[in-house]
Parts: C-alpha cells; structure tokens; sequence
C-alpha cells in the first residue's frame, strides 16, 4: 500500500544536498513506513539553513514532494496561501495518483482549501490527523473552520483526547513521540530520579508569550531569595522571534536561566533526563504536546496548563500539576509547590506516569493505524 502525507512540515536542504525536516514530524513517518510499501511526503520546503531540530528520512520507501511555504497570522499570510491554492491541488492531485491513501495533517493554512477538495473530489481511502485543541471554544477562524469540516464528513480523524458528543469517525489518538529504547531508558531514569538538593526545570518548544515562556521567567523572577536558592537551572528549548526579549527579561535574574535554542532530540532528552519539572503554562490552541510525555517518560513532572486533553493525562496533585486559570501568580504557586514537594510525594508522582507513557509510543502508534487503515 502506497500512502501520500500532506502536511506543514519544515524541510530543509543540508550542504551534502541531504534532506531533513522536522525532527517528531520525519521520526514518526519514518515509523510509518513499516506499514507502508512507498511514501509520498507533501510539505514545505525552506531554502535556509536547517535548525538542529532536523532529521533525515531513515527509509528509501519515503520520497519528500516539495511545496512552497505559506501560512501565518497576518492577512497578507492569508492572501498568500489562497494563492498558493491551485499549484499545491495539483500537486496533490498528482501524488494521489500514485498512492492508495492519503494523511492530511491539520490544522494547516492549506487544510482550509484542502479538506473541502479532498472530500468532494477524491475517492481515495484516507484519514485525517487534527493535532490542534479539538475542544477549543473560541479557536482562530481557520481553524474553526478545519474542524467544522473535519466533522462534517465521513473519513476517520484522529483527535487528541475524548471528549462529549464525539461523533464516531472522530478516534481518539495519542501523538507519538517515543521508540522503545526511549521507553526502556525511561524506566531506568524514572528509577533512579529524587528530588534531593537543587531542583532543575525545563522548557521545550516555540519560544511565544502564547506558550507561557514570559509566565515561567517572570514567576521565577519573583520566587524569593530562599526559594531562588532551591532552583538549579531552568532549561529553555526551543527558538522564535521573541528570543531577545526573554533574554533580556532572564539577565538579571537570580535564576540560572539556560537557552538552549532548538536541539536535536538525543539532547533534548538529556535536558529532561537532568530535569525534575517540566513547566508550559500555555494558552496556545494544543492538542497534547508531545514535549509533556517525553518529559514524562524521563521522570520530569508536568507543571502545565488545564486546556484540551493536557488534563486527561495530567491529574492535579496526583502525577503532575495542572494551572487551570493560566497565569504569572498561578505558575508562581505551582512552582513554589514543586520546590516544597516531600521527596516521597515526588517518587509516587513519578511513579504514576509509568503506565502513560507507553501510550506514545510508536509501536502502539503504528498498530493503531493499521487498524484504522483494515476498517471499512
């Protein structure tokens, strides 16, 4: 079976004319193509330097379709991606020829013309995966609009968390993120993890207001001096345009604030093996994170917001904690709870996240799928 992927993902050309792309998107095809005989990889290509964050496709059964980059906030971004519009359905239209099935990744600039022509001019079988909140209540207009597509026709969508009312063709899927090395690592992490003497947090992801960075630095900011004398090194990974101001914001802290920029994931999973919390008070439309359950899995407890799915793996006081009114007195009262946490309170909640973890793996992410692609 031959599958065609549509997606945003970033990819990049490396000076050796290899080419790599987004590192939890390319690792979770590269999964995929022990189920598939050939893969088609619609997505953007980028002509600048690739971040540290990128990975090489591992199997020559995939084949990368550039497209060019669109998307963004302002209106011009709109007016960009409908212009974009005929060339990216050809292109479309002419990998489907080749496949037997189709992945349409959302929520994309491109999903807004995307979905509508999938639907009523492809017979192809296909799916569609929506990582963004399923449950947002008041989501960006072109994202309002994916969904309401998204459940207003008959192939399968896989969502992040359950939710009520789902209607039946909308699965509830974890995003995967951990191999079973990364598994077996984590136990031995988990094991051997204790909350004794300074106590270090980590950050990972795009470094946005709407993510929480300014929150974590500004909540840090104003732990007193003894509380300040508990906390290690916070770790930020990651990058965006606001850099700048949360370094300026972090100078004369008393924290040890670390930026890291993006890093590739063997490194990025040191940060948490080093971690006791892992902090993202974010108000951004999420589906689940992925960063919340590799940090899971290296015995990093979540310090996070209550929005879209995050609570139904997450539970207050039991295996992390959640900020259900997101902002800087609330994180600074989640992590002043951290760094008072008993030491056996910390090894149970530790203990809790055994069991979840397992969830995101590729294994069971690719067994899932198979049996979507066996249904009718």
């Amino acid at each position: 079976m031959k599958l065609a992927i549509i997606s945003h993902t970033e990819h990049y050309k490396l000076a050796n004319g290899t080419i790599v792309g987004w590192g939890p998107t390319i690792t979770e095809i590269n999964f995929l193509a022990q189920i598939f005989d050939e893969i088609y990889h619609i997505a953007m290509f980028h002509d600048v330097e690739a971040p540290e964050s990128s990975m090489p496709y591992t199997s020559d059964k995939i084949k990368f379709v550039p497209i060019k980059p669109s998307g963004g906030h302002s209106v011009l971004d709109k007016i960009k991606v409908a212009l974009t519009a005929p060339k990216v359905i050809k292109t479309v239209n002419s990998v489907l020829k080749k496949t037997d099935c189709f992945q349409l990744r959302a929520p994309t600039g491109i999903g807004v013309f995307l979905i509508p022509y999938l639907t009523i001019f492809s017979k192809k079988k296909g799916w569609y995966k929506y990582a963004g909140n399923w449950n947002q209540q008041s989501p960006p207009l072109g994202y309002a609009l994916q969904r309401f597509m998204l459940k207003h026709q008959n192939r399968k969508v896989t969502i992040n968390g359950s939710w009520p009312n789902q209607k039946t063709h909308c699965l509830s899927f974890e995003n995967p993120c951990l191999t079973e090395s990364d598994l077996e690592n984590g136990v031995r992490v988990r094991n051997a993890k204790n909350n004794s003497g300074s106590i270090n947090f980590c950050y990972a992801g795009r470094l946005e207001r709407e993510k929480g960075v300014e929150r974590i630095i500004k909540a840090f900011n104003n732990l007193d001096e003894e509380m300040s004398s508990n906390v290690g090194t916070v770790h930020l990974v990651g990058n965006g345009t606001e850099i700048e101001y949360f370094k300026n914001l972090s100078e004369k802290s008393r924290i040890d604030f670390v930026f890291h920029g993006f890093l590739p994931t063997d490194r990025l999973f040191q940060i948490y093996e080093s971690s006791h919390f892992f902090i993202m008070p974010t108000t951004a439309s999420e589906g689940f994170p992925k960063v919340i359950a590799e940090a899971m899995n290296f015995g990093c407890l979540p310090i996070v917001s209550n929005i879209s799915s995050i609570g139904q793996y997450v539970t207050d006081g039991k295996n992390g904690f959640l900020i259900s009114q997101v902002n800087e007195g609330n994180v600074l009262k989640a992590i002043t709870q951290a760094l008072t946490m008993p030491s056996q309170d910390y090894n149970q909640f530790v203990t809790e996240n055994d069991n979840i973890v397992r969830k995101f793996s590729y294994t069971y992410y690719v067994e899932r799928i198979k049996m979507l692609l066996s249904e009718k």
